[in-house]
């Protein structure tokens, strides 16, 4: 991940020098199944749309751009709410309209682009060092490991849950209709502390739009800041200046230790 063509980042069309700037203000995108949230560095309050199924990138570049009139912008950062690869997205999003794989994002911007999972992008923003497990809870079940410099997009909405239902269904908007309040709770209560102990976390950070529905964390656990998501963005092109447990324990500054520790994203 520490290069612009890495695993998951978009970087079409672009002069290389201009891949491996480090620009000073950045356009970060929040792509959501019912919302579009956008912040550019320096700026405190996040502008948003609606979003539907007949959203298609064209005319999601096309609202991001009306919508980001007055502020300027040298890089864009985009939260996908899908499967990315190196190209970019590798699947079509569920809850918007068709289009995103192949689609040129730095060509219709203008600007170098970096694009990665949307609960990714949430789980860097709220990364604080050591080995992370990120829940996003909203329209879905999204979800991230970072440990160290590593970043490690999961599907654990995938698992089975109960009768065979996938926990995605269940933890996600449907299922918090669907069971009520107070069963999306128990499971939330449930499920973290498992998560928390398989993948041998120092911490979970519990993100996403529904994740202020719980009336406190589980043990070992966080709730994550509505910002996170652009803080991530932001962080996207200034990987090396991300604060690790690596980095503090090595006593280098990040200057110094981007030389030999690099951010891969697997």
């Amino acid at each position: 991940m520490g290069t612009p063509n890495s695993s998951a980042l978009q970087n079409q069309n672009v002069e290389e020098e201009l891949s491996n700037a480090r620009p000073t203000s950045i356009l970060a995108i929040d792509i959501g199944g019912s919302k579009i949230k956008i912040l550019v560095t320096g700026q405190g309050e996040p502008r948003k749309i609606r979003s539907s199924k007949a959203l298609t990138p064209a005319r999601m570049v096309q609202a991001v751009r009306a919508l980001a009139s007055g502020w300027d912008y040298e890089a864009v950062s985009i939260g996908y709410p899908g499967v990315v690869g190196k190209n970019g997205p590798s699947s079509e999003p569920g809850n918007l309209g068709s289009g995103w794989v192949a689609f040129n994002f730095a060509a219709a911007f203008g600007l170098p682009v970096r694009i990665i999972n949307d609960a990714v992008m949430q789980a860097l923003g709220s990364y604080e060092g050591g080995r992370m497990l990120f829940l996003g809870l909203g329209t879905g079940l999204g979800s991230s490991l970072i440990a160290d410099r590593v970043i490690v997009p999961l599907e654990l909405g995938q698992l089975r849950y109960g009768s065979g239902e996938k926990l995605g269904d269940v933890l996600g908007d449907r299922g918090l209709k669907r069971y009520g309040l107070k069963f999306w709770r128990r499971v939330v209560e449930e499920i973290t502390p498992m998560f928390m102990s398989a993948f041998l976390a120092d911490y979970v950070v519990l993100g996403g739009g529904n994740s202020k529905k719980l009336k406190q964390p589980p043990a070992g656990a966080r709730l994550g800041h509505n910002l996170t998501a652009f803080r991530g963005g932001f962080r996207l092109w200034h990987l090396e200046d991300v604060q690790t447990l690596l980095t503090e324990e090595s006593g280098l500054n990040s200057s110094a230790s981007q030389h030999f520790n690099k951010w891969r994203l697997i």
